[in-house]
């Protein structure tokens, strides 16, 4: 006689689901990134690729059709002695902002770091001015550099360095004192945020790596040579990037404070996008300008990407 023995029962969780289910979950993912998805292609996609047809057209605000026009456009800008002056004084900010808010932002991330009582001041010090709008950041230098009644010149008075018969006129001053001032203006705004990241990679080295180099005999500068700025490659990489990508793109501040003066000494490149096409009515020529300028950005960003990558191997 023989025993017949059945088979335990699988568990409900081992069984294989329906197929009309798996499909049914492998678009759910889907429908949460077609909103970001729609909107992506709608502000940024598609204007991005109809600016790029404009530039080949004489688009303008004035109501006309436009008409196709080749490279009509792109020559102009690449001969326009406006826009290279544009490009220059957009370099000579770039030139002169970003290593300061490179090294400032290392030796506050340092500071902090090693800071402990006060910690918690000085991050919310270093970081809050990131996030006050541009507009009253501009309100409040601009008043800072009033050559009647402002901070600046007040000071400066009082400690004897500037005859009060003759205030020094900041924002509309010639010989780089207009760009300066704008270049100061922009390191205390934008300052916070290079700093925020350096202070992150600091936080994430191992305390043991100083410990054992302390034990063999290390000093405070020999730990930052040797150890610290050499594990920040990755971050100054990146944030030297970031910083040359919105160095390049520089209008708010500028625009607001000085508005291309004295002379157009400050005029950028953004600015003079912006005098073409809202000002001059001329899209088409204004996004041949624009191409340019963005061609710009990516040779840079590409060109210091392979540059730290080389370091880095």
């Amino acid at each position: 006689m023989t025993v017949k023995t059945e088979a335990p029962p699988v568990p409900a969780a081992m069984t294989r689901p329906p197929q009309a289910n798996a499909k049914k979950t492998s678009w759910t993912g889907l429908w949460f990134v077609l909103p970001f998805a729609a909107f992506y292609a709608l502000f940024l996609v598609y204007p991005t690729f109809l600016g790029l047809y404009y530039s080949f057209t004489d688009k303008s605000l004035t109501g006309r059709a436009a008409s196709w026009i080749g490279l009509e456009n792109w020559a102009e800008a690449f001969g326009d002695e406006r826009a290279w002056a544009a490009l220059k004084n957009t370099a000579v900010f770039t030139l002169w902002s970003t290593p300061i808010l490179v090294i400032l932002a290392i030796v506050f991330a340092l500071l902090v770091h090693r800071a402990r009582k006060m910690g918690w001041f000085l991050r919310m010090a270093f970081f809050a001015p990131f996030v006050v709008p541009v507009s009253v950041v501009t309100m409040v230098w601009t008043w800072i550099y009033q050559p009647d009644g402002g901070l600046l010149n007040h000071y400066l008075q009082l400690f004897g360095i500037q005859d009060a018969s003759t205030p020094q006129i900041w924002l509309q001053g010639e010989n780089g004192i207009a760009m300066w001032s704008v270049v100061i203006t922009t390191v205390w705004w934008t300052l916070g945020f290079n700093f925020l990241l350096y202070l992150a990679a600091l936080q994430t080295i191992d305390p043991n790596v100083y410990e054992a180099s302390s034990i063999d005999g290390a000093n405070w500068w020999q730990q930052l040579r040797s150890i610290t700025l050499p594990l920040l490659n990755r971050t100054t990489a990146m944030v030297i990037t970031l910083q040359l990508i919105a160095s390049l793109r520089i209008f708010d501040q500028m625009y607001i404070m000085t508005g291309g003066g004295p002379n157009r000494e400050t005029e950028v490149a953004i600015h003079y996008i912006y005098i073409a096409g809202f000002e001059g009515f001329r899209i088409g020529y204004a996004s041949a300008l624009s191409y340019v300028l963005f061609v710009l950005i990516l040779v840079v960003s590409v060109f210091q990407f392979r540059l730290f990558s080389r370091k880095e191997d």
